[in-house]
């Protein structure tokens, strides 16, 4: 069961870390790389938000006791 946890918490924290970029791109807060086709795409702002929220429920439910 602890390996189950481990990997929960690692592709949470990547998909928190992504969806991250994804709304900072979305809202044209980061600007990188500069030929992304996300940047001021609301859309993926969004998106964005829901992968960190899921990935965010991920590393909750892997560093849960």
């Amino acid at each position: 069961m602890g390996v189950i946890k481990l990997v929960l918490t690692i592709i949470g924290s990547v998909a928190l870390v992504l969806g991250l970029l994804w709304i900072g791109q979305g809202l044209g807060w980061i600007r990188w790389p500069e030929s992304s086709f996300m940047i001021d795409d609301s859309s993926w702002s969004i998106r964005g938000a829901v992968l960190a929220l899921g990935g965010a429920l991920m590393v909750w439910y892997g560093r849960k006791s």
